[in-house]
């Protein structure tokens, strides 16, 4: 196994081409990321709760679709599929409004994390949503310690929701006790009041034991900051038409490109792995935006590579 994305797996609302409609499209950042990287051609499971209804059962037969494992395959009776109603603004940018009051995903618990599944893998992937509620919060830092324990590359996305949390210090607190166990770290450039200002960053990665972050900067492209260097890789320039998914696009392509480079541990990580990395995201990323909804826009590797060749290539 390559990778395990676990948390939230939900239905994304969004705009149709009459007033007031929606569409719906299968979604939530940490299934974006497992089927983003499935499609990169690694072998990917995802750790989380569907419900047992039509929603849970169409999110189910995603999975299947895009040949990702799933490592909870039992429809949950105790609380329906997880919802987001999407807006959309001028350029693409969106809110989210969300339906889980509870939604299956909190329901994930500490027994669901299998300490072979974890020593299975090669990497652990997780956001702060599931931080929000226990006991999913419990099995994420259960997952990540263990991850984080075993060796295992870990990555996490900031992922900051005010729907979700309606108080940033809140989520602050919870993503500061998983951090010690985080490898890898992304964060948008409106999430920076989590680490400080961009000044404190490497004082941050050094106080948590961070070996790579990623300041994702929207079509600007991103900055990493590794080993007290940094640098920007500009993003494509195209037409945006949906930024939903974008982000986990990103990100599931940057992930994809650091294990396809045959990264087994923080250890073997290096500048021109994380620049080739960001290289290889912002151009799935870029692909994504052009498409209406999450996962339905996700880019396979063929695409992605197709689009680094005739920009003349990585490194």
């Amino acid at each position: 196994m390559d990778i395990i994305c676990m948390g939230e797996m939900l239905i994304d609302f969004t705009p149709g081409k009459e007033p007031g409609s929606y569409t719906a499209n299968p979604g939530g950042a940490p299934a974006n990321v497992a089927i983003a990287t499935a499609r990169n051609g690694l072998e990917t499971a995802f750790l989380g709760i569907l419900g047992n209804d039509d929603f849970g059962k169409l999110l189910q037969n995603t999975l299947k679709q895009d040949g990702v494992q799933m490592l909870c395959p039992e429809l949950t009776d105790e609380a329906v599929t997880t919802l987001a109603f999407v807006t959309l603004y001028e350029g693409g940018e969106r809110s989210f409004t969300f339906a889980r009051k509870p939604g299956a995903d909190i329901l994930l618990s500490e027994e669901d994390v299998k300490e072979q599944d974890i020593e299975a893998c090669r990497m652990l992937h997780a956001g702060s949503v599931s931080l929000s509620d226990a006991p999913s919060k419990d099995a994420v830092y259960k997952a990540m310690k263990l991850a984080a324990e075993k060796g295992k590359l870990v990555s996490f996305d900031i992922n900051y929701r005010d729907m979700i949390w309606h108080d940033e210090e809140r989520c602050r607190k919870e993503v500061e006790k998983i951090l010690p166990f985080v490898d890898l770290l992304k964060i948008s450039d409106e999430e920076l009041s989590f680490v400080g200002e961009e000044k404190d960053i490497p004082g941050f990665m050094k106080k948590y034991g961070i070996k790579v972050l990623i300041e994702t900067l929207g079509s600007k492209g991103a900055k990493y900051f590794f080993e007290g260097k940094s640098g920007i890789v500009e993003g494509r320039k195209v037409h945006a038409v949906d930024a939903t998914g974008a982000g986990d696009a990103f990100w599931g392509g940057f992930l994809s490109s650091v294990l396809m480079s045959g990264v087994l541990s923080a250890a073997d990580l290096t500048e021109e792995i994380v620049q080739n990395a960001l290289v290889y995201g912002n151009t799935s990323g870029s692909l994504c935006v052009q498409k209406m909804g999450g996962i339905p826009a996700l880019p396979s590797k063929k695409e992605i590579m197709k689009i680094i060749y005739e920009s003349g290539g990585l490194q």
